[in-house]
This record gives structure tokens, C-alpha cells and sequence, in this order.
């Protein structure tokens, strides 16, 4: 299957493995116009990210010389620990050697290529080339590494199966409003039935869909009902950074009363479907709200409520007839995220309790 609708990048997927590695500096060896936006939002996530520029002579003649002087600038200005360089599609089709300019540079600290181009196939194969440099510059241990890559297959895997990369196109939609679900979800635990909330959220993404856990849980305490919070938060498994993450969101649950089961870490969506549900059937609710990566939880089925913040994948559970909400541009609200971020519906809850 031909798919023509965008999908995410392999040097964006690696610069953000290198983000979660804690890296201080990431250089893209490239036009200064690549991966600008990828770029703005490492930032703000407190990455610096910096660029060799290539121009028109250095496809022709060689980037070693921007490249080197970029490095020595980097090191200069940010005095990181660690630098990684990330290939781009110019760099990598000139067979730019990136491990000859870092030698060159000479730095005074950690310094690694990363191998990668827009056009080594599915996203994750960029996550897991930035996984492997790391591992061999000392950032990564053989049994991390090994399981980071198992989940990123596994997370292709998936997406060729249920999700965006297993339909030829879809269209980016926002969806219908968030008051339907809200009031379903409510009326719910008025009526004193089972409600259940799968959170099978993704990186940084987790401190948005987190608040889901705190509106029902305010829900509950006024309007009564059962409920059961299951979230793949697991403070031991993942990433440095990831680990913070879980962390973070679990301490802010606590603080506010919120108690839930963890199911596995935000490094494993793609392989907690089947635990959830049997968790779930256990429970046996009256409704059920999958968040996060619902096509991870298997046999979606009407009835459910479903919430993303892709709009692709949204316009796919509409399509099948599911009942979904999207919570759009999660992604750009949650860089540099500390604390669990408002969602729509969650606000939607509120204001109808009010």
C-alpha cells in the first residue's frame, strides 16, 4: 500500500530519542531550514539545537568545514556534556563523514554522529539509529537499547495495523465538540454505573491526557458512581526524561486525590493493549474512555469514547464509526510541559459541574 498522506519524519523521530536521552546539544548537519519546527519545539523542551547550514558549494565540495566550526561554536556557547550530530537527506546523500568532523573538532566532552536521513523508511527506524549511536557513545546500555528498539518495532507494527500508516489517505478533521462525551461521561457516574479510563498516552504527551484522570476524579467526587483508572505511568520504565515524566504527572494525581492502577510505562503504548483489557473486562464498566492512543487498546467498539490529538487518526475512528474526540494541538501545548496540562474535555466536565 501506496501511503500519501504525511507521515512522521526519521530525523525528527531521532532528534526527539535524543531529547529523551537528555542530550544538550543537537546539531543537524543540513540546510538551516530542516526540521525548523521539530527544532523550535526541542527548545522549548530545553535542547538546544543548532545547525551546520549547509549551502549550494558544500553539496559539491563538502560539509566537514561548517560542520566543525558549528561544533566548536556549540561547545563554546552551551559548554554541554553531550553533543549529538543528526544526519539529514543532504548531508547523508553526499556521504557526508560526521564522525571525521567530530574528531576533527576535538571537544572537550561527549560527542556522537547519528547516521540519518528523511529516507530510511518508517519513522522509528530514525529512533532507533539515534538508540544505537547512543548506546555506543556510553548513553545506553545493551539491555536498555535492546528493549527501546523492541518497542519501537512494535510500535510500527501497530500503526501498519490499526493505525495512520495502514490507510492510504486521511483527511485532518477537529472533530465534533467535547460536549456530547462530556455529558456522556457524566451522566454516567450520575447514574451511578462503572465508567473506566484507559490512558495509553505517549511521551510528553501523558501530562495533557492526564488531566482526563482529574476531571473524572472531580467528576466522581460530586456526582458518585464507580470508577477505575488505569495509566501506562510507570515512574521505572523508559528514557531518562520519560521516567520524569511519569513521575511528574504521578506526584500531581497524588496531590490531588487521584488514585489510579498503573499499567506498564509511556515507552510500552503499543504493547499494554491486552493487559488493559483484561483489566478492564475484570472491571466489566458500564463505559468505557480510551485516551491517549486508543488504536492501541484492541477491538475498539461503538459505545466506547475515544479521545486523540491526531487529527488524522481522529478522522479514522470517525470513520469506523467510533465515537471520538480530538484534542488537537496537544502536541506543541505540552513541550517543556511540568505539570499535567488542561484538556478540552476536561475542561468541558468542569464547567458542566459548575
Amino acid at each position: 500500500m501506496r501511503i500519501i498522506h504525511p507521515r512522521p519524519n526519521p530525523i525528527v523521530a531521532a532528534m526527539y530519542t535524543l531529547r529523551d536521552l537528555n542530550v544538550d546539544v543537537i546539531v543537524v548537519h543540513g540546510p538551516a531550514g530542516c526540521c525548523f519546527m521539530a527544532s523550535r519545539m526541542l527548545e522549548e523542551a530545553g535542547v538546544r539545537v543548532v545547525t551546520s547550514g549547509l549551502k549550494d558549494d558544500d553539496l559539491i565540495f563538502g560539509g566537514m568545514k561548517p560542520l566543525v566550526e558549528t561544533l566548536k561554536m556549540a561547545y563554546d556557547k552551551f559548554k554541554p556534556k553531550v553533543i549529538a550530530v543528526i544526519g539529514t537527506c543532504s548531508s547523508m546523500i553526499i556521504g557526508e563523514d560526521m564522525g571525521a568532523a567530530i574528531r576533527q573538532a576535538n571537544l572537550d566532552c561527549t560527542v556522537f554522529p547519528v547516521d540519518c536521513h528523511g529516507c530510511t523508511g518508517d519513522n522509528t527506524t530514525g529512533a532507533i539509529l539515534a538508540l544505537e549511536a547512543s548506546n555506543v557513545a556510553g548513553l545506553l546500555s545493551d539491555e536498555e537499547k535492546d528493549r527501546q528498539v523492541s518497542l519501537m518495532k512494535a510500535a510500527t507494527s501497530m500503526e501498519k495495523r490499526v493505525g495512520m500508516a495502514g490507510r492510504e489517505y486521511l483527511s485532518p478533521t477537529r472533530g465534533p465538540t467535547k460536549l456530547s462525551a462530556a455529558n456522556r461521561m457524566m451522566n454516567a457516574l450520575r447514574d451511578g454505573k462503572k465508567v473506566c479510563c484507559v490512558m495509553l498516552a505517549k511521551k510528553e504527551l501523558a501530562f495533557r491526557f492526564a488531566d482526563m484522570f482529574l476531571a473524572l476524579h472531580q467528576a466522581q467526587q460530586k456526582l458518585g458512581g464507580d470508577l477505575l483508572l488505569l495509566g501506562n505511568l510507570d515512574v521505572n520504565l523508559g528514557l531518562p526524561r520519560i521516567r520524569g515524566y511519569a513521575e511528574s504527572i504521578t506526584s500531581e494525581l497524588k496531590e490531588n486525590g487521584v488514585e489510579f492502577e498503573v499499567v506498564g510505562g509511556l515507552d510500552e503504548y503499543a504493547l499494554l493493549g491486552d493487559r488493559m483489557k483484561e483489566k478492564v473486562e475484570d472491571y466489566s464498566p458500564d463505559l468505557l474512555i480510551v485516551i491517549g492512543i486508543p488504536h492501541a487498546y484492541p477491538e475498539l467498539k461503538e459505545g466506547q469514547i475515544l479521545v486523540t490529538d491526531q487529527p488524522r487518526q481522529l478522522a479514522n475512528y470517525l470513520s469506523m464509526g467510533l465515537d471520538a474526540v480530538g484534542e488537537i494541538a496537544s502536541h506543541s501545548m505540552v513541550m517543556g510541559a511540568k505539570t499535567i496540562v488542561p484538556l478540552e474535555t476536561g475542561d468541558t466536565i468542569r464547567e458542566l459541574l459548575e
